[in-house]
């Protein structure tokens, strides 16, 4: 069986890897790119581990120059680590973290070579001194602030750390504000399970939160990874029965006190209206279906499209903003009658409540899921309310909606090619503002695009709507100092 022996191998060939990895008990294959920063520090501390752990195979490909390589291994953006064990792969990592990458080696090959080293807890494993010292050099290069993106990643992952999670002054034991107090008992009287966390002991969760949930004050009570408010509204929700119906309608499970947990009841059809409406009254009925016919696209929500008054109904005005789909909404918060009649009529228990030509679609949950899958704009196409948009319009309104318009593999913070990352730095350093579409993430995007403009690879620069062209131009305008008073006549 081959070893590695305490150095990284490059590799020139498929033939070559497929050759090196069926010969070794364990490998590690690292694909990589000169251009990529992140991929450069990570091939460091693959230098490193291939020390610590001889007895494996580490094995280096660069992705762009070994296409038919990457092609094979899914690999789509750098760093991209392969583990394979007798020949066959075991597991992967996309991205550049070192602890990660020591504890997937660590548990590939076994223990690292040097008996006495121990590894901090955030490796998990006995990685060797020359990782770790690798790590920890990382560690203080990048500095220990989270960057704006770092800190919006976390705040992300805490409020869907929990289905139901409440931001709050203290814990839910010996809250530390009455407004807080407020909310927990309410809580805990409707038997809802949830987790929380103390913004007293994070200032930067704390200041963050109010920018990311657009919610100057605490608590705030998220539910799936949306807000639903601060003290007010979920005493309104609790006053009204809403809060209650909110969770069954997320399959929140409730606890009454001394019993066991209520599982939420979904209805059998969502999209089905009640045709009884049991205790509305014919004006009432009249009045509710005259409102939901009020327009082709009629939404009720809490506050108004400018001010959402919670996270869901923010959440579907976005989308229906994104999709440029025209509608007309009600505020239930200013009329409870229509708050509660409609829950009647629709039977549907909670809002927002999205209705196309008088019938509902759903709720929050369903207008996300049919935004996400496509389905929101073909419903409304096929109902007539949107023109079906030729691939030709797209590309154009595509390209028009920036002055400066890249199309480019991945994003601007993190390219997937060599010639992509070289045309975001130009229009960087030139002090160019630009937008940029993921060819990537849509291939009939991509393909179009070749056709539309006539140019067969990527990246792609267009500037008011024209095309200047591929890398090679950008780097010429750059290099003669013309880039960007070209972009900017």
């Amino acid at each position: 069986m081959a070893s590695g022996g305490g150095a990284v191998r490059e590799v020139g060939s498929k033939a070559e890897l497929d050759e090196a990895v069926g010969g070794a008990r364990a490998a590690a294959v690292h694909f990589w790119a000169a251009w990529c920063e992140a991929s450069k520090q990570m091939d460091e501390v693959f230098a490193h581990l291939a020390v610590d752990f001889p007895h494996a195979l580490f094995l280096r490909v660069e992705a762009e120059e070994q296409p038919e390589i990457s092609e094979a291994y899914g690999v789509t953006a750098v760093p991209y680590f392969v583990f394979c064990k007798e020949g066959k792969p075991v597991d992967t990592l996309e991205g550049a973290n070192p602890a990660s990458l020591a504890n997937k080696v660590a548990k590939l090959a076994g223990p690292a070579n040097v008996a006495e080293s121990a590894a901090p807890a955030s490796l998990g494993v006995a990685a060797g001194p020359a990782v770790l010292e690798k790590v920890q050099e990382m560690a203080r290069q990048n500095g220990s602030s989270a960057s704006e993106s770092t800190l919006k990643k976390r705040l992300e992952q805490l409020v869907n750390s929990h289905p139901v999670i409440l931001f709050m002054k203290g814990n839910p034991e010996e809250p530390r504000c009455g407004f807080s107090r407020k909310v927990v008992d309410i809580l805990k009287q409707e038997g809802v399970e949830f987790g929380s966390f103390d913004i007293l002991t994070d200032n930067e969760v704390r200041e963050g939160l109010k920018k990311f949930s657009n919610w100057p004050t605490f608590p705030q009570l998220y539910c799936k990874g949306e807000l639903l408010g601060g003290c007010d509204i979920v005493i309104a929700m609790h006053e009204s029965g809403e809060l209650k119906d909110v969770m069954k309608e997320h399959n929140i499970p409730l606890r009454q006190q001394g019993s066991k947990i209520e599982e939420p009841v979904i209805s059998e059809s969502a999209n089905e209206q009640s045709t009884e409406a049991i205790g509305l009254t014919e004006a009432q009925k009249a009045r509710l279906e005259s409102l939901t016919n009020s327009n082709s696209v009629m939404i009720f929500i809490k506050g108004s499209p400018e001010e959402p008054k919670c996270g869901f109904s923010g959440k579907v005005v976005h989308i229906l903003k994104q999709e440029k789909i025209p509608f007309s909404s009600f505020d239930i918060l200013t009329d409870d009658e229509v708050r509660q009649g409609l829950k009647v009529l629709s039977n549907w228990p909670s809002y927002p409540q999205v209705y196309i030509k008088g019938e509902l679609v759903g709720g929050s949950d369903v207008v996300m899921e049919m935004h996400k899958s496509g389905e929101l704009k073909k419903v409304l196409t096929e109902k007539g309310i949107i023109q079906q948009e030729s691939l030709e319009d797209r590309l154009k309104a595509l390209i028009s909606s920036s002055p400066v318009m890249l199309f480019m593999k991945g994003n601007p913070d993190n390219p997937r090619c060599g010639f992509s990352s070289e045309v975001v730095n130009a229009l960087r350093g030139a002090g160019i503002s630009f937008g940029s579409f993921d060819i990537l993430s849509d291939e009939e995007v991509r393909q179009g695009l070749k056709t539309y403009s006539n140019w067969p690879t990527f990246p792609q620069l267009y500037y008011k709507s024209e095309l200047m062209g591929g890398c090679d131009i950008v780097l010429e305008l750059k290099k003669s100092g013309e880039l960007k008073a070209t972009l900017s006549e």
